[in-house]
């Protein structure tokens, strides 16, 4: 596949960067950390060349300068927030997320309940951490934040809340996910530090939108696909282009705050060291794009891929129409419809040839794979079969899997476990073709090819279940679907 994105310049340039960014200050920077700090894949689909741990290997290259504080909104820890990738709850994936820095040798040095007001379940949680000898410090609501500026920067504001002790020049604050308070608690920590005598400074790192690409660059569309259901627009950063004469991309939420921020600077420092919110950010992804071509190739086929993410969204009654209307929008602006994502349209017409569901698989090379349902396999079942005989070079006549080792497994579903349909799913799938390998040559070289299946496109005519969801998105492949479903 086309790599577009130079990710060892990435990594380069990005903690150059933050390590300039700490020295403007008096050695303390807290730094909001948007968007996924490991497993972007989001930024990976549409920069091929950006590995989804780099945000996460660029803060090793940082590790002995740098401290984590996660916050959390202590409402949404009293109202079960989920995450809707994990399917699991903000306060669990705090837990989770320190123990994964924590593995990679990354100092946490705090958590903190944002919004706090005494909830039972959030004093669990506080409870729960210092038991496990994590420190937790709260912070309280502020009538009229952001707008009451004199209220906010002083001490019946900023100054109720607990002072978070840290010890390294670089802060970094992150989340389980956006509306957490990550913002809050940086510029919470600039008023107690001045009033120390500290000039602590605050920074911004967001990978999208991508300040100096264009405005329509499908790079930054790509992104607004991505928060079509939190209404993200990107927009000119007006402020920069008056500062500055240049002409820089951000989004609305940070353009309509910095007037704001701008004023909360102003009394905590005096004045601001920043004139646009571009000036806040530190993000160097815009200069490590070396095909300009693949990436807008890549967010391309991203945003349609968010279509079909939208589409079973509204089949679920989780998305609006104006989601929807808006990632349509953006598709009408490029000039793309979904017949251009070649393994959608090889399915639907494969499908509508058929009469049952079908699925297709684009592979690295252009070539096109395609399954159908039958009396033993899902159509993804078939279509993962095909794909990896097509990357052996293995006629689509023989047999992979042998009966010996699909009888089993058959039995075992429909006799014990009570399904009625007796077809393998994915996994069941590999198992079967695992140990079908003990035995075949053949097997063993299509599992041999299962590597390959990584980064290569998948669509089914109808739903998928989430076993098979699963499992493919384990191998790597970018999957679309339907949202009717399979009829029986």
């Amino acid at each position: 596949m086309r790599i577009g994105f130079d990710n060892q310049k990435y990594l380069r340039m990005q903690s150059e960067k933050i390590k300039e960014r700490i020295s403007m200050f008096d050695n303390k920077l807290y730094l909001e950390f948007g968007g996924k700090l490991f497993d972007d894949y989001h930024a990976s689909r549409v920069l091929p060349g950006f590995a989804p741990s780099s945000k996460l290997q660029m803060l090793l290259q940082l590790k002995d300068q740098a401290e984590i504080v996660i916050v959390i909104n202590a409402e949404d820890i009293e109202n079960n927030k989920v995450r809707a990738d994990l399917g699991i709850t903000y306060d669990l994936d705090v837990l989770r997320l320190i123990d994964i820095y924590r593995s990679h040798g990354l100092y946490v040095g705090s958590v903190v309940l944002t919004q706090y007001n005494h909830q039972n379940m959030a004093d669990n949680f506080k409870m729960k951490l210092e038991k496990q000898g994590v420190a937790v410090y709260c912070h309280y609501r502020i009538e009229g934040y952001p707008k009451n500026i004199s209220l906010i920067v002083s001490d019946d504001g900023y100054g109720k809340n607990d002072y978070i002790e840290t010890s390294r020049p670089l802060v970094v604050v992150t989340a389980p996910g956006p509306g957490s308070g990550k913002m809050a608690t940086c510029l919470s920590q600039l008023y107690h530090e001045h009033k120390r005598g500290i000039r602590a400074g605050y920074a911004k790192f967001e990978t999208f939108p991508v300040w100096n690409l264009p405005l329509s660059h499908p790079v930054n569309l790509a992104y607004e696909a991505a928060t079509a259901d939190l209404n993200d627009v990107n927009m000119i950063d007006s402020f920069h282009l008056s500062a500055y004469g240049i002409s820089t991309v951000n989004y609305n939420r940070d353009i309509e705050i910095f007037p704001v921020l701008n004023a909360m600077f102003e009394k905590i420092f005096g004045s601001s060291p920043y004139k646009s919110p571009t000036d806040m950010g530190v993000n160097m992804a815009g200069y490590c794009i070396v095909d300009d071509e693949a990436c807008c190739e890549a967010s391309c086929q991203e945003i349609i891929r968010r279509y079909y993410e939208s589409l079973i969204r509204k089949a679920d009654l989780e998305a609006t129409e104006d989601e929807l209307f808006k990632i349509e929008f953006l598709m009408q602006q490029l000039g793309i419809t979904t017949q251009d994502r070649k393994c959608a349209a090889a399915a639907n017409k494969k499908a509508e040839e058929r009469g049952c569901s079908c699925a297709a698989i684009e592979l690295a090379d252009g070539r096109i794979s395609t399954g159908k349902t039958t009396n033993l396999l899902g159509p993804c079942s078939a279509v993962l079969l095909n794909a990896l005989k097509e990357l052996a070079g293995i006629d689509h006549d023989v047999l992979l899997i042998s009966g010996k080792a699909l009888e089993p497994i058959q039995r075992l579903k429909t006799q014990y476990f009570g399904s009625k349909n007796p077809r393998l799913h994915t996994d069941e799938t590999l198992i079967a073709l695992s140990i079908s390998a003990s035995e075949s040559e053949y097997a063993q070289r299509a599992l041999d090819e299962i590597g390959n299946l990584r980064g290569c496109e998948l669509h089914c005519s109808s739903r998928l279940s989430k076993v098979d969801l699963s499992t493919l998105k384990k191998l790597g492949l970018h999957v679309t679907m339907e949202p009717k479903r399979e009829q029986f």
